[in-house]
């Protein structure tokens, strides 16, 4: 079965793309972690689809993999990708970074199209792009037996959440579709690359209790 690129629609391009990024992005993860093939290609699976799944199963509808082996397909390509071109991503330090950014991007705005498709109020749009961009990368994270990216100090959930704002206020504005996307997708982008160049984190939770035993065992020393 080959991908008939006339037939996508702007958004589905950006559905592939994103696909072909997070599943790269899982696939130098499960590098890591000295996976084989078959175990590599799983990791980019999950990690590319496992948000679209979430969100079409939130929004009662069959999930879009099962309509369509091209985003199967888009994965085994990031697997060879990643295989014929190992050495270049694996020097370049910043590619798993990169790529993994530019999925959340694509995600959150294929995320919170296809909820006002649905005609789903704005702030629930916003929240269906957020899950579509970051839960893929929380199932990947699991299963590579990491603490999930978007439960840590940095900018994750967040630039999805911003990103679907930018979406839906230029959608109210009444700009096209295609410029829409592009705004609200390079505006996840940019707040990732941004917080990790000038290390912009939130801040931890500090463990309350744990400062209150410490204090009572220091009185209790004295």
């Amino acid at each position: 079965m080959m991908i008939d690129l006339s037939a996508l629609s702007f958004t589905t391009f950006l559905d592939l793309l994103g696909t072909f990024a997070f599943a790269v992005s899982g696939i130098r993860w499960a590098s890591n972690k000295q996976f084989d093939w078959f175990g590599a290609y799983v990791i980019g699976l999950v990690t590319a689809i496992g948000g679209g799944t979430t969100r079409d199963l939130l929004l009662n509808v069959p999930p879009f993999w099962m309509q369509n082996a091209s985003y199967l397909i888009v994965t085994g390509i990031a697997l060879l990708a990643t295989v014929v071109f190992r050495k270049q991503l694996f020097r370049w330090g910043r590619a798993l970074f990169l790529f993994d950014s530019i999925g959340l991007g694509l995600f959150t705005v294929v995320g919170v199209g296809k909820s006002l498709e649905a005609g789903l109020p704005f702030w629930v749009c916003i929240m269906m792009g957020a899950i579509t961009g970051s839960v893929g990368g929380v199932i990947r994270d699991v299963l590579l037996n990491e603490v999930p990216l978007l439960f840590r100090k940095d900018i994750y959930a967040l630039a999805c959440i911003v990103g679907g704002i930018v979406y839906m206020l230029s959608y109210q504005y009444g700009l096209s579709i295609s410029v829409t996307e592009l705004l609200a997708a390079s505006t996840v982008i940019l707040i990732r690359v941004v917080a990790v160049q000038y290390r912009i984190q939130l801040p931890f939770l500090n463990p309350v209790d744990t400062e209150l035993d410490d204090r009572n065992k220091k009185e209790q020393k004295r």
